[in-house]
């Protein structure tokens, strides 16, 4: 699998990065263990966790970060691995409630390098934003756990564009180190409209990517899969199994935009003879500035399917016809 520079940093990940929402809750540690070794087999070296993963599921905190720290060690990995992780998000029982003070920040950094195994962080995430906290309070106290070699760099997940911004625009002029990286929503899927008002997620809309377009900032996906849209479960006009994501997928993506798109991508994965997921991460890999799929995978035959993108190369062409269906 290839890999690309997060700019302004050392960072050099491979191209898809493997999400670990769900290790240790409903997928099992065995299997989690062995999902990570395979996608290292693989050439992957991308792994994206958060303090909050899975602590809605009921059977213990930070599960996700305590089953990656606890592969980290027995394989002995840890300096090969580009490892990130987010915190700083709401409770889940008071999500109107920020975290996004010094102390909330500090203490979910702390724990996560305690989850972890760890005594650094690669990529640190700010999980959610709050318009209220001083851009410059947050990029000094960033700046501060780089300096104490805690972080390696940092990025924000599910912030504004104008947040995202006016952080990076005091980083510049204050001669700091801005957010490295961006993790939004972002998919070759449509979104049905007014799926996501009220919610504090935060999706690549055109004014955004032409922004990481201009400036070189990294993106890095989450639903990078559209929850298996693409995966060949879902056809235009019937009704997928139960199971997996169908009800997520119904809710956010069954509209006639994102199954043209599917139209699309189908066709194109027969032209060049691989398959429309592969095809929905390169959409992805394929833009001008560095982008990083996180995909959420829970049986190795996904992960080699997702892996594989990472060696799919498409035309500007190509990206430009799967999303309009024109090209230019």
């Amino acid at each position: 699998m290839r890999t690309n520079r997060i700019a302004n940093t050392e960072l050099q990940p491979s191209v898809i990065c493997l999400g670990t929402s769900g290790y240790g809750s409903e997928i099992a540690r065995d299997t989690a263990f062995q999902l990570m070794d395979l996608y290292r087999e693989q050439g992957g070296n991308f792994l994206d966790s958060a303090n909050i993963y899975d602590d809605w599921a009921g059977m213990g905190k930070s599960l996700s970060e305590k089953t990656v720290g606890a592969w980290l060690k027995e394989r002995g990995c840890r300096d090969r691995i580009v490892l990130a992780t987010k915190g700083a998000h709401p409770d889940l029982a008071t999500m109107d409630v920020s975290r996004l003070g010094r102390a909330e920040i500090l203490h979910d950094l702390h724990d996560s390098l305690s989850n972890l195994q760890t005594d650094y962080i690669d990529l640190y995430w700010l999980h959610r934003d709050d318009p209220n906290a001083a851009v410059e309070d947050i990029v000094d106290l960033l700046n501060e756990q780089v300096r104490k070699g805690k972080i390696r760099a940092f990025g924000c997940s599910n912030w504004p564009l104008a947040r995202l911004r006016a952080a990076n625009d005091y980083a510049s002029r204050s001669g700091l180190l801005g957010f490295a990286a961006n993790q939004p929503l972002w998919n070759l899927a449509v979104l049905t409209p007014g799926v996501l008002e009220g919610s504090t997620v935060a999706m690549m809309d055109d004014e955004t990517a032409a922004y990481h377009a201009a400036s070189g900032l990294a993106a890095v996906p989450f639903s990078s899969q559209a929850n298996g849209f693409f995966s060949g479960r879902y056809v235009r006009g019937q009704k997928p199994e139960k199971g997996g994501r169908s009800a997520i997928v119904k809710a956010m993506y069954a509209n006639d935009a994102s199954f043209d798109r599917l139209d699309r991508a189908n066709r194109l994965a027969e032209e060049l003879n691989t398959t429309p997921t592969r095809i929905a991460l390169a959409y992805l890999t394929s833009h001008s500035f560095p982008v990083f799929p996180i995909i959420g995978v829970s049986k190795p035959a996904y992960l080699l399917d997702s892996c594989a993108a990472g060696e799919l190369r498409l035309s500007a062409e190509q990206v430009s016809e799967l999303k309009s269906g024109e090209r230019h």
